[in-house]
């Protein structure tokens, strides 16, 4: 299967290749996967001589995909999600742009000849535990120059950052891509009681993969609406600066600020509690931050001892009405995250409970929300704002009517 995705990828350079255009867009995430595949694709594109437009999002959007798709004969590349949406994505280009998917979620094949989804989950490879979307761009990155093994190192990093372990271990193609980096010195892995250990080499000596995995998603995710996403690239990329150290210190404060301020209200009995779902709201409390800090704010909690864990948890957030890169677009919408506890994710590893993936998406087409990018262990979709209460209700249907209920 893996030579199957390989080829394709092939295909997709060939067909790039041949057409015009010297330039790119790359739309992507704005977590540490994310950002590194951005970082991956940006320096692979410029050496081949690309222009590259670049645009960090924390959820491709229907009503920003509508305005992408405005354009003719353009290259669009989307980087740790839309391979759910490969569908939507075909409709949306009717063969009148060369589009690549290079994600890591559970996906969809594209019906539009023009849209090559090369998301490696069509080829046999679990997102949440084999391959990240770094690697899956890494391993892009390749086929277009085997020079770009000097990217592994972003690869690795990406890996880290998702935390899809196997017993404390990268395993499958992302252990792959953090032994070219360690063949490269730019890795050192160390045993640990339980794993491993990735310290990267940088100019201010070894930092784990942890801590810099959060460097990078307090830039892209906390600063999302201060620029921090290319920032996070430039250190990716070209290392640290006093500009991106200081940047960091700013967003931390307001991320641990936000953070205690919620927790505190949350420990005080402000969480709702369904049959087999624990859920908040933040509303527009965590602004001026993104929405992907909901996700952040949930996996902070989720092992928390007022949290129940035999229970799924979910945190909405109200979506604003901007986009950077893209001005003032009407969503009107509000974003769900989810979480599990360590016994929750045993019991998914183990088949005895549904992953996140297996309802949340479901439940929220019954809404007709949006919904592009989930795993087993991590999910996150879209509703219209006052429709979050019947999400939970959706997905308490959908879990009392399965035989693989968690108790």
């Amino acid at each position: 299967m893996i030579e199957k995705w390989v080829t394709r990828m092939e295909e997709a350079w060939r067909d790039l290749i041949n057409r015009n255009p010297s330039k790119v867009h790359i739309f992507h995430h704005n977590d540490t996967d994310g950002l590194t595949s951005g970082a991956i694709l940006t320096e692979a594109f410029e050496r081949k001589g690309y222009t590259v437009n670049r645009y960090a999002l924390e959820k491709p959007y229907p009503a920003v995909l509508k305005m992408i798709f405005n354009q003719r004969g353009e290259i669009f590349i989307f980087a740790d999600f839309a391979g759910w949406i490969a569908p939507l994505l075909s409709e949306l280009n009717k063969g009148r742009n060369l589009v690549l998917i290079l994600d890591h979620h559970t996906a969809l094949e594209a019906t539009d000849p023009k849209v090559h989804n090369l998301d490696p989950d069509l080829f046999g490879l679990k997102g949440d535990l084999d391959i990240s979307a770094s690697v899956t761009c890494y391993a892009f990155a390749k086929v277009m120059d085997r020079k770009n093994i000097d990217l592994a190192y972003l690869a690795a990093l990406g890996a880290v950052g998702d935390e899809f372990f196997l017993d404390g271990k990268l395993v499958s193609e992302n252990r792959h891509a953090v032994l070219e980096a360690v063949e490269q010195g730019r890795v050192r892995i160390e045993e640990k009681e339980h794993g491993e250990d990735y310290l990267f080499k940088t100019a201010d000596g070894e930092v784990s993969g942890a801590s810099l995995s959060e460097y990078l998603e307090t830039l892209g995710a906390v600063g999302y609406y201060g620029k921090g996403p290319d920032l996070a690239i430039e250190v990716c990329l070209k290392g640290f600066s006093e500009k991106s150290h200081q940047a960091y210190k700013t967003f931390l404060a307001l991320k641990e600020e936000k953070f205690r301020h919620e927790i505190e209200r949350l420990k005080s009995g402000q969480i709702n509690q369904a049959t087999h779902i624990q859920w908040f709201h933040v509303e527009n409390r965590l602004s001026p931050m993104g929405v992907k800090m909901i996700g952040a704010l949930c996996d902070t909690l989720k092992n928390m001892d007022f949290i129940r864990p035999e229970k799924y948890l979910a945190g909405f957030q109200v979506i604003p009405n901007e986009i950077p890169g893209f001005g003032k677009v009407e969503l009107n919408e509000v974003k769900i995250s989810m979480r599990v506890s360590r016994h929750l994710e045993e019991r998914i590893r183990a088949k005895k409970a549904l992953g996140l993936n297996q309802f949340l998406p479901e439940a929220t087409d019954r809404l007709h929300g949006f919904s592009d990018a989930c795993h087993s262990l991590t999910a996150a979709t879209t509703v219209a704002i006052g429709k979050e209460e019947k999400l939970i209700k959706e997905m308490d249907h959908i879990l009392k009517s399965s035989d693989h209920m968690a108790h």
